[in-house]
């Protein structure tokens, strides 16, 4: 997404990532294969690092952890640059990069700023304009959490804990809510992500409940099941989706796992528990699947980003 003269060597070294060629621990019928674990940034180590997401049009990856910055690494886990207050970025949550490579950025409320916002960057990492979300029921209280964009560029905010997901255009005009409904109330939604043909998936940490639109923004169905044990879902936090190989990963932070389905919400196995070692998580808060097919963790507690391949 962005534009910098840089040398990028091709080794990356140890200090910066460690690899491994270690199974990860699962169950079920599949599995993945631990590659890497990201634990250094531009400047220094991943400090509680509670977001991933990569951009398919650059390759490059995007980290935000709990020092409030953004860290951009090349496909190849190179650090690249950071955003951070220097350069506007004071309380990141999520993020989003359109084709042309401007940066739109979640951001909540700060004493400097004290009204939420997604704040939007252009190519070359400039701030341009601040979006405040308006016009609809709870908007007062709406913190802007995570975002995803659809083959239109019309951008979709989930907010944190909110009974539904917000969709505006680039300009900050609302067009719909998506507020999908059990025993007649609106779940909190924590989490929206868009796969590759632009089907639609709402994350409900509350109900354990994965929620798929089409591209059209028609409900098709929901999966998951609340639970603590296994094939269940105790604390989803994230959703990334594999459609060539037709895999959808739910992160649970309180059962430190990554839950896979097939595309019709079938549960498949899982992979991950409590642990130290690399692949193993401590409360893990995000995923992001790559062009590759890479499966990227956002594991909080241990500082690091954990990378998987899936076994062909």
């Amino acid at each position: 997404m962005f534009r910098i003269l840089a040398i990028v060597v091709s080794i990356v070294t140890p200090f910066l990532l460690m690899r491994s060629e270690a199974k990860a621990q699962w169950q079920g019928d599949g599995s993945v294969v631990h590659e890497y674990s990201i634990v250094e940034g531009e400047e220094d180590s991943l400090f509680f690092p509670s977001f991933v997401w990569t951009d398919p049009v650059a390759k490059e990856v995007y980290v935000i952890d709990g020092k409030s910055r953004i860290i951009i690494y090349t496909q190849d886990f190179f650090p690249l640059f950071t955003l951070d207050k220097r350069r506007g970025v004071e309380s990141p949550q999520g993020l989003v990069v359109d084709p042309r490579g401007n940066l739109y950025v979640a951001q909540s409320a700060t004493k400097d700023n004290p009204r939420h916002r997604i704040s939007v960057f252009n190519a070359r990492l400039k701030w341009v304009r601040d979006i405040y979300l308006e016009g609809f029921e709870g908007s007062d209280r709406f913190n802007p959490y995570r975002l995803a964009m659809d083959g239109a560029g019309n951008i979709y905010v989930a907010g944190s804990y909110f009974p539904g997901v917000i969709v505006i255009d680039k300009q900050g005009r609302l067009l719909d809510v998506l507020s999908p409904e059990e025993d007649g109330r609106r779940v909190d939604l924590n989490y929206v992500t868009l796969d590759a043909k632009g089907r639609i998936y709402l994350v409900s940490e509350e109900m354990g409940h994965v929620y798929v639109y089409d591209e059209n923004r028609k409900f098709l169905f929901k999966f998951g099941r609340k639970g603590g044990s296994t094939g269940k879902l105790s604390r989803p936090m994230a959703a990334g989706v594999d459609t060539r190989r037709g895999r959808i990963y739910v992160v649970d932070y309180m059962r430190h796992t990554v839950s896979v389905y097939d595309m019709q919400g079938n549960y498949m196995f899982e992979f991950g528990g409590l642990g130290l070692e690399p692949g193993w998580f401590q409360f893990p808060r995000d995923i992001s699947v790559d062009a590759s097919g890479r499966i990227l963790v956002a594991d909080t507690f241990n500082n690091r980003v954990e990378v998987y391949k899936p076994e062909e």
